[in-house]
């Protein structure tokens, strides 16, 4: 499997500020932000699947406009697969008719452009051989990490989330793990903010890492964009036991 970063930044502000998004292979989004619209119509009229770990804006910001823009040339829905817990946010709060067409009852019922796709945390989904579980995390709002697995290798992302026991339990099960993409949001200073937005600073990153048993890649995403260098310095500074890079728009993982 392929993942190629169509952003991974904690705001906006220039081109290399694109919020999070991987296209896996030419077919799986995960998460949909605004990197998702560099992306050219023909690229985006192959993605059959959108795997969300939540339903903040940041992830979710080219969904809209995602299905609105390939909907009419596509012969079969896009799977937007969540939590039914985000699925209910989705319809309640985008897919409306006031915020947003409900595009999941057009063009009707039976054949609309998109499709809810409930997926429940440890369930997994099958795609050609390819496997895509989704595991616990803890933010504010219901949140999945996802753990993607090619056969040969996997990759864990951890989404938006606190620190999280569960979280670092399910990275530990996997026998195969090449990276593992963490979330840090916010530098040290701001370590009062990190707990009650349910975010890792560098401190509790390094606690994560602490209790990793393997040895994957591990790739810093999600800095927000005033802090990156400093957010990188005090993880390194921590002298963590397993090496950190910043995670780079525009970079292609394998696994």
């Amino acid at each position: 499997m392929k993942l190629k970063v169509l952003g991974c930044s904690g705001g906006i502000g220039g081109s290399q500020s694109r919020t999070t998004a991987f296209l896996v292979d030419e077919d799986i989004l995960i998460d949909c932000g605004t990197g998702v619209g560099d992306l050219s119509l023909d690229v985006l009229r192959r993605v059959d699947h959108v795997f969300l770990t939540h339903a903040h804006l940041d992830h979710i910001a080219a969904l809209p406009l995602l299905i609105d823009s390939v909907g009419e040339l596509r012969s079969t829905p896009i799977l937007i697969h969540a939590t039914p817990e985000t699925l209910r946010i989705l319809h309640s709060h985008v897919f409306n008719w006031l915020i947003w067409p409900d595009f999941s009852a057009i063009p009707d019922h039976h054949q609309p452009f998109m499709r809810f796709q409930p997926m429940k945390v440890g369930e997994c989904v099958e795609l050609d051989g390819r496997r895509i579980t989704a595991l616990p995390a803890r933010h504010t709002v219901p949140a999945v990490a996802y753990c993607l697995d090619s056969g040969e290798g996997q990759l864990v992302f951890s989404g938006d989330t606190a620190y999280c026991p569960e979280l670092i339990a399910a990275i530990n099960d996997q026998p195969a793990l090449r990276h593992l993409i963490l979330e840090t949001a916010f530098a040290e200073e701001q370590h009062g903010l990190a707990l009650a937005s349910r975010h890792l600073c560098p401190s509790m990153s390094l606690a994560v890492l602490d209790e990793v048993r393997g040895t994957p890649v591990v790739h810093i995403s999600h800095l927000k964009p005033g802090g990156s260098l400093r957010i990188m310095e005090e993880l390194r500074a921590g002298a963590p036991r397993l090496s950190v890079r910043r995670l780079e728009q525009g970079e292609v993982l394998e696994f």
